[in-house]
Formats: C-alpha cells, sequence, structure tokens
C-alpha cells in the first residue's frame, strides 16, 4: 500500500492524502505537480523515473469488513527531502530528459 508521503520532496509543499496534485515515482518519490513538471520535467532525481498522479485514497471506508480507507491506513506524517543537492538534480534532469520514462 502507498505510503502517502505529505509533502513534495523538492519545494515542501503540502500534499495532503487528497491532493490531486502529488506526483510519484515507481518508488513513491513525491513532488508536487510544478516541480514534477517544471523543475524535474518529468525525471525522478533519485531512480530517473517518471512521474504519475499519486491515487488518493477514499476517506470512507466504504467496505469497513475489509477495514479500507484513510481511517485504516492513514498517510504518513513523515516529511521526505531529497538528498541530492539542486545542482545534482539538474545535471542529473539535463542528462536523460529527453529519453521517454519507458526507455530510461
Amino acid at each position: 500500500m502507498l505510503e502517502l508521503r505529505p509533502n513534495c520532496e523538492l519545494c515542501d509543499r503540502d500534499l495532503p492524502p487528497q491532493s490531486a496534485d502529488a506526483r510519484i515515482c515507481s518508488y513513491e518519490c513525491t513532488y508536487c505537480v510544478a516541480c514534477a513538471e517544471s523543475v524535474l520535467k518529468n525525471v525522478c532525481p533519485t531512480c530517473g523515473g517518471g512521474f504519475v498522479p499519486r491515487p488518493i485514497r477514499p476517506k470512507t471506508a466504504w467496505r469497513p469488513e475489509r477495514k479500507l480507507g484513510l481511517s485504516y491506513h492513514p498517510a504518513s506524517t513523515s516529511r521526505v527531502h531529497s538528498k541530492f543537492t539542486m545542482d545534482d538534480i539538474l545535471a542529473h534532469v539535463a542528462r536523460i530528459k529527453d529519453i521517454v520514462p519507458e526507455d530510461r
């Protein structure tokens, strides 16, 4: 199940579980749509993969017998920040941004 990280790992913008502006890579690195598109150019600074919209976990347990929803599986409260410097990130992005994610 997705961790649902609470912030953009680059600009630290809040990304609550219901945010439609959250983007994730296949390792769950989490960025806001502005950083993912404008700064990172659809390149994860950690793995080099692309980003997709993060799914929204339902607030309501529509099937309570299955124990699903935010009340059973809350979002993470641990803020995460990229370990890389901005210079390193921009060099990484420049190196592979023109390769489509499925070919990286």
